[in-house]
């Protein structure tokens, strides 16, 4: 049994097709089927939406049954470590046990740690992918910057919009601003140099760039399918995340972790950069662990775990080979 934990912005929806309507499979799909890294045809994968998200768990979207509207920000704070119960509770109710392997990339790694912290009876192994133990100061400055743009939005209304018109302009925004995190400068470079687009009416400014028409067209099509106090719940959950919450040092805090471990890490990768992985992976080899850890080389930057696939699908192939093998002999 393998738990998948998804990002930010992401959902239940890891791979295939759930509808004829589907226009894209899910967000791991080269990763996830018969033969591929996480093989369907020798484990059983679980995938949920997150607590606070707004793709079907419960969150600030959704309805208070005391007093039929939305919570809005009468949702309680949420912390990475309650997502993690509320998948607990999950596989309690699916009689689970215990997991072979928990994996996922960025808000989906740090579940990813807070499982091996919270329960580390119940898993074997974790597969933490462009990840940290906690976010830097400069990531925490974007979240910020982020939620900003929401709450400046004039129809954010103290986030009760339900009934009224979206913040849409503040969280396009957000993810303008997210998403310029999600590249590297090598990554812009290659795919957007300094072309202007030639299809765009020539404003006082001129021209649009390229970049700038993508990252439009990132944020506004964000707007369609995300809330935007979920947005702000979320990168804050973010924010908080520490695994070495409680404990008198960052040292402390990772030698909880008791699961075989593999990590994965992209160069170019500046939210959460490689520097920030090998932090946790080496206060875990302290406690004398063998753990293994990949720094990938990649222009693509934190969204490399969502594209670099021939670059590290075999590196979790032969870990859970490994793990497999060594609980099942």
């Amino acid at each position: 049994m393998i738990l998948i934990t998804h990002a930010l912005t992401g959902d239940s929806h890891c791979t295939g097709y759930y509808s004829d309507d589907d226009e894209n499979p899910g967000w791991w799909e080269p990763l996830i089927g018969p033969g591929k890294a996480f093989d369907t045809n020798k484990y059983f994968i679980i995938c949920s939406n997150c607590l606070g998200g707004c793709q079907g768990t419960t969150g600030p979207a959704s309805i208070d049954p005391e007093t039929g509207k939305p919570y809005a920000l009468s949702f309680p704070v949420i912390t990475i470590r309650d997502m993690v119960n509320t998948q607990r509770t999950l596989l309690d109710h699916l009689g689970i046990d215990k997991l072979l392997a928990v994996s996922g990339g960025s808000m989906g790694g740090m579940n990813v740690l807070e499982w091996a912290v919270s329960y580390p009876e119940k898993v074997r192994s974790i597969i933490p992918i462009s990840t940290c133990g906690r976010l830097s100061p400069q990531g925490i400055a974007f979240s910020e910057v982020e939620r900003q743009a929401i709450i400046s939005d004039p129809n954010w209304n103290g986030g009760n919009y339900y009934d009224s018109d979206l913040p849409a302009n503040g969280l396009a925004i957000a993810r303008m601003i997210g998403h310029i995190t999600y590249l590297s400068s090598e990554s812009m470079l290659k795919k957007f140099g300094r072309r202007t687009r030639k299809d765009d009416e020539v404003s006082r400014f001129g021209k649009r760039f390229e970049i700038e028409s993508y990252l439009h067209y990132q944020g506004d099509k964000f707007v369609s399918r995300f809330d935007a106090n979920s947005y702000i719940y979320l990168t804050k959950a973010m924010d908080f995340y520490d695994v070495a919450e409680n404990c008198e040092s960052f040292d402390e805090g990772a030698a909880q972790i008791k699961s075989k471990a593999l990590f994965i890490s992209f160069r170019s990768d500046w939210l959460f950069s490689p520097r920030e992985t090998a932090e946790l992976v080496d206060a875990m080899r302290k406690t004398g662990r063998e753990i293994d850890y990949h720094e990938i080389e990649s222009e693509y930057g934190h969204d490399a775990f969502l594209v670099e696939y021939p670059k590290y699908s075999y590196l979790i192939s032969r870990f859970l080979e490994r793990v497999s093998r060594y609980y099942n002999s």
